[in-house]
């Protein structure tokens, strides 16, 4: 764990990293199996991290990837395949869209370890990271969308592309930050918290269920018609 690091910030991501799965779980109708492979990857990637594996930044091949692109394969393969896309269209939108809220807790953790000296100023919202407006305005979108039904088909695609840049932003901007052969940025204070247990899984589960969960709205919003949406 980060050394000299308040326990607090480590309990309140642990909890983020919890409800992001519980959100998941729930827009997936309380799938067993889709709850085990989440808590199953969680528990790898812990133990991984508290091994230290993820300090080597200088290995060879780079152990960076381990924590990101896995999932990202996954998500291609539920897009590739019959079944996966079966899977991703039977997701419950309207808690794909409430999942999004867990985005406020993140971005207050970042700056609790900006403050601790473990990410750079350009990860927070005092930098050039503005995402917690994806969690801000969630539940507005979700009330408005799926209790009043007062928002339109055209409105929720455009809020979860807008909201997906907004995540593509500082998932760039961590991954140039951290040290690596490939960093680019913040190298008087770079972004090696994300390296250490817990936080190995805000790139490894919280980040891949958040743009999972606006890629499969996408898909249905675009390919379906969701009975509960608006006219």
């Amino acid at each position: 764990m980060i050394p000299n690091l308040p326990l607090l910030v480590s309990l309140v991501f642990i909890a983020t990293a919890g409800i992001t799965v519980w959100f998941f779980y729930g827009a997936a109708r309380q799938s067993k199996p889709v709850l085990l492979v989440l808590l199953g990857w969680m528990a790898l990637q812990a133990g991984l991290s508290l091994a230290g594996f993820y300090l080597r930044t200088d290995s060879v091949p780079p152990r960076l990837p381990g924590l990101l692109v896995p999932p990202i394969l996954f998500i291609m393969g539920l897009f590739l395949t019959e079944k996966g896309r079966q899977f991703l269209d039977g997701l419950l939108l309207d808690r794909l869209t409430l999942l999004h809220i867990v985005r406020i807790p993140v971005e207050i953790v970042l700056f609790w370890l900006f403050l601790n000296k473990s990410v750079p100023q350009i990860m927070t919202f005092e930098g050039q990271n503005f995402d917690v407006l994806s969690g801000l305005t969630a539940p507005v979108i979700h009330y408005l969308g799926f209790v009043k039904k007062r928002v339109s088909r055209t409105v929720l695609i455009g809020w979860n592309l807008i909201c997906m840049a907004l995540l593509v932003n500082i998932v760039l901007t961590a991954v140039l930050a951290v040290p690596s052969p490939f960093q680019q940025i913040a190298f008087g204070q770079p972004n090696v918290g994300i390296l250490y247990f817990p936080f190995v899984w805000l790139p490894s589960v919280v980040v891949p269920l958040v743009l999972l969960s606006h890629l499969a709205a996408l898909r249905q919003l675009l390919y379906s018609r969701p009975s509960v949406l608006a006219n």
